[in-house]
């Protein structure tokens, strides 16, 4: 909404953001769960049929695996904790009150290089970039968890993820926040900032929500 900011640094606003990003990010993470379970259906056979082997093809383009690996696909293709991505968008967007956030739809803050990003108004005269910015809000978050999936600055948190996941733990935000640090230029005191958002919002309580089904009977 583009009132959100009249709404001062208040509970209220925090709580609105929530309920607006929550959906978006759990969605995303559904979307993974599911072709996960897709990608673990197939290497259990003996044999694959050409849908199966298009459906591969397209994963691997999707999390940028030039080699068709099926370790590093096992390792990229996975949720990313839901209090980090509420944390990081609340922080990159300013709790959805920033400039980058209202014109563009841009919660994480992702730098682009191209014509169509929007530029800081206090930038670095050294420095080119420009605000990556999206048609929609979900587009944002598609591409966010693209980018902690593919980039080689987050593949200490995809090895760290996938040996929570091999341990059959539960893969919560504060366990991953520390391999963040490259995220943004402030480094460890980002790590600091992402914690402190997620303790102080109690954002862990997200990391175990689900998405309702939209149709459900009636009774249930």
């Amino acid at each position: 909404p583009k009132d959100l900011k009249t709404l001062g640094d208040t509970k209220k606003k925090r709580e609105l953001f929530i309920k607006i990003v929550l959906p978006l990010i759990l969605d995303e993470n559904e979307k993974i769960t599911e072709d996960r379970r897709i990608l673990f259906k197939i290497l259990g056979k003996n044999f694959n049929t050409v849908g199966e082997r298009v459906w591969l093809k397209r994963r691997f383009r999707e999390y940028k695996i030039e080699d068709q690996d099926l370790a590093q696909l096992k390792m990229r293709m996975d949720i990313i904790p839901v209090s980090i991505a509420l944390a990081q968008a609340a922080n990159e967007s300013g709790w959805g009150t920033s400039r980058f956030a209202l014109e563009g739809n841009a919660l994480f803050g992702q730098w682009t290089w191209s014509k169509n990003g929007i530029s800081p108004a206090n930038k670095d005269p050294n420095k080119n970039h420009k605000i990556l910015q999206f048609q929609i809000l979900k587009a944002s978050v598609k591409a966010y968890k693209n980018n902690l999936n593919t980039h080689n600055a987050y593949k200490e948190f995809r090895e760290v993820r996938a040996k929570l996941r091999q341990k059959e733990q539960q893969i919560t935000g504060l366990d991953l926040t520390k391999y963040l640090k490259n995220y943004a230029e402030l480094g460890e005191k980002y790590v600091s900032i992402l914690e402190g958002i997620i303790k102080n919002n109690s954002l862990t309580d997200f990391d175990k929500a689900n998405l309702l089904p939209t149709k459900f009977k009636k009774g249930i």
